[in-house]
């Protein structure tokens, strides 16, 4: 049975997994789970925004989620540009494993040279970032007993409410 996406956290789950797997002995989590102790390199996951997009055909509410990837390497700044560049090739036409239906692929990817601050220290890095769309929430065709609904967007004030469907006549 296919994942169902219901929170934008599911997002964050899948790229560390798929990062994981893609790029063994890399540590992956978010700024906060930073720890300098080793030598590997990090990359720091990040949901920075939720935008508004367009709904799916099935009615769900669109969530345009800003993604970013900063790779900090101990070693140097070139190193984290050249993993940075590994990262960009992984995002490009990847949904993480999650359903199709529910999460596009990414777009307006993006790597520039950052830096990270972690206590005293700065650390030069590369960051990739990118907007993915995740389709969440329920599907308006169906009611909770299953009868189809429809709005038409010039009958209604707010294509956006359930409220305001109605259901089809048979």
């Amino acid at each position: 049975m296919p994942v169902v996406i219901e929170k934008p956290s599911q997002l964050f789950s899948a790229i560390a997994e798929a990062l994981r797997i893609a790029l063994p002995g890399l540590n992956v989590g978010s700024p906060q789970d930073f720890d300098s102790a080793d030598n590997l390199p990090w990359v720091l996951i990040a949901l920075q925004h939720d935008a508004p997009g367009s709904r799916a055909n099935d009615g769900r509410i669109a969530h345009a989620l800003t993604v970013s990837l900063q790779v900090v390497s101990p070693v140097s700044s070139l190193a984290a540009c050249d993993l940075g560049s590994e990262l960009k090739n992984l995002v490009t036409d990847n949904r993480w494993k999650l359903p199709g239906d529910q999460c596009d692929l990414p777009l307006n990817i993006d790597g520039i040279a950052s830096t990270f601050m972690s206590g005293a220290r700065e650390y030069n890095t590369w960051t990739v970032s990118f907007t993915q769309t995740l389709y969440l929430g329920p599907l308006l065709q169906d009611d909770p007993v299953g009868t189809p609904k429809f709005a038409r967007t010039w009958e209604v004030s707010n294509i956006n409410e359930p409220d305001q469907y109605q259901a089809l006549e048979g």
